[in-house]
């Protein structure tokens, strides 16, 4: 199984709704051609380098996904037919991806996340404990 990265420029006037379902459809292919979406990164509205269809902004979003050449194509020609879409690339990361060891760094960098997200919560709650009588602290006042 091929690595790939897609990289998407979508206009940047549609609202999110617009937007919802151009990635309903990718979500659906993937699958449907036995690939794995790695990872969907959302870059936001930038500037263009170049006006695409008389607009100087797009809304980028990158595509990180294993598959094979079917998928790829299949994708492409979905980003041709969609008026949305402004521009695309998709470009091979590596030839000979191993699909376990992917989705064993996916599980290792979420086991991570979680742990970091309930030490950063066992922290804030440390630094809201009461004092000892629940009064608030004043702080010396010199009259």
């Amino acid at each position: 199984m091929k690595r790939y990265e897609t990289i998407v420029i979508i206009d940047p006037d549609l609202s999110k709704e617009a937007e919802t379902p151009i990635f309903e459809r990718l979500n659906d292919l993937i699958p449907q051609y036995k690939g794995f979406l790695i990872e969907t990164d959302d870059w936001g509205t930038k500037k263009l380098a170049y006006d695409i269809r008389k607009k100087n902004r797009g809304h980028y979003v990158r595509l990180d996904f294993c598959g094979d050449g079917a998928l790829v194509q299949e994708m492409e020609r979905f980003f041709r037919i969609d008026d949305k879409v402004m521009k695309f690339m998709t470009v091979l990361l590596d030839e000979n991806a191993d699909l376990d060891v992917i989705k064993s760094d996916l599980a290792e960098k979420a086991a991570a996340a979680e742990q970091a997200a309930a030490e950063k919560a066992d922290d804030a709650v440390e630094t809201e404990a009461p004092t000892e009588n629940n009064e608030p602290i004043e702080a010396n006042k010199e009259e």
